[in-house]
Parts: structure tokens; sequence; C-alpha cells
């Protein structure tokens, strides 16, 4: 027999609260909160990131807005590139007009598609190569399976699965969805998050609730 290994590589990098970039990443105009995260080979451009979010490899994210502990999963597109449906032709000829010597660009498209951004809300997962279209809000603690194609708005804690996706269940039961938005957990500190730590391990998400909602 040859070799035996029994650890390629660390399981997961240590994080810091400046945010981490993989060398082969492409991360232009963005904003990025603390302990933030983007893959091997993912661009993202002209998007918001906040605290604690991360995008794995090979990923492509323009024109977003990402709440705080979102999970991207690899060979997913937030936001990906659109054409003019609805004129006589769809080709780049008529709006990169420069690079083929007809003309300028036509600006107004690409401020339409800046307009379109998608949002992800707190603690929502995106699976493994899904596609969030333009204008999109996903709501916090929702769920995009693998291979989805997201065309609506996505309630709070709502399971999308498919193509185009479409509801699959709710996470939990309405009572427990009230009060996690009213917890928002998302908002505690670093030093809370560490405190509370094991709860979040260890207790039913029922009695998380019943332990930190004051209502």
């Amino acid at each position: 027999m040859g070799f035996k290994i029994t650890q390629a590589k660390p399981a997961m990098k240590a994080l810091s609260e400046r945010p981490t970039i993989d060398d082969s990443a492409i991360v232009v105009d963005c904003d990025m909160g603390v302990w933030t995260e983007v893959g091997a080979r993912t661009s993202m451009r002209e998007t918001k990131m906040d605290d604690y979010s991360y995008v794995v490899n090979d990923s492509e994210i323009i024109y977003s807005d990402i709440g705080k502990f979102v999970n991207i999963a690899a060979h997913t597109r937030i936001n990906p590139g659109q054409h003019p449906m609805d004129r006589a032709s769809m080709h780049h000829f008529q709006y990169r007009s420069s690079a083929y010597e007809l003309g300028e660009d036509d600006r107004a498209f690409f401020d339409w598609r800046r307009e379109k951004r998608v949002r992800l809300e707190h603690d929502v997962w995106i699976g493994h190569g899904a596609i969030v279209q333009g204008g999109v809000t996903i709501g916090i603690g929702s769920v995009v399976g693998s291979g989805a194609v997201v065309t609506k708005d996505v309630a709070p804690y709502t399971i999308v699965t498919g193509i185009p996706a479409a509801p699959l269940r709710p996470r939990f039961e309405a009572d427990i969805v009230d009060a996690l938005l009213r917890i928002r957990w998302w908002d505690w500190s670093h030093e809370m998050l560490r405190e509370r730590l094991q709860d979040f391990r260890k207790l039913s998400v029922r009695d998380f609730c019943l332990k930190y909602d004051t209502v």
C-alpha cells in the first residue's frame, strides 16, 4: 500500500476580524464586515457583505447586499448578467458597443443592472450551484436548495427548491419564527456569541426561544 493520508489540510482556516480573501479571488468595490470570507476563484463586485458572512469557491456575486451570518456555497451565481430581451437583439454589440467599434457603450443599460440589486438577509443559506436573479430578496433564515433558480422574493425562514424556486416548507412553526425575529441574535456582540455558544449547540430551537425571547 502507498501512503496513508489522515488529513490533507486543516479542516477550517483561522479567520479574523479582517476579511479573509483567497489569493485567487477577485473582489472589486465591495464593503465587507468583520469575520467575513471570500473563497478561491470567487468574483465579488459592487457588493456589501456584513459581519460573519462568507462565500466559498467558484462563485460570482455582483450588485448585492448580504446580511450577517450568510452562508453561500460553491458554484453559486448571485445576480447573474441579463440581456435586453425586449429589444430587437439581445447581443452585446448594442450595449457593449465600443468593443465592436460601433459607438459608445449603453450606460443606461448598465445602470438598470445596478439598480436590480439582490438582498440576502441575515442567516440565509444559499445551496451549491443555486442562482438568485436580480431584484430578489431572500428573507432572514431562509434556505435556497442546491441548483435552485430563484426569481421571486422568499419569505423569512422558508426553504425553497427547484426551477423556478418554489416554497418546499417553512423551517419552523410560525411562533418560533416570530420569536427568532424578536430575539435578533445576529445583532449580538462577539462576546455574547461566545458566552451563548453552547445554547446554540445544545438547546432545541424552541428552548432557545423560550430562554431569549423576552415577550
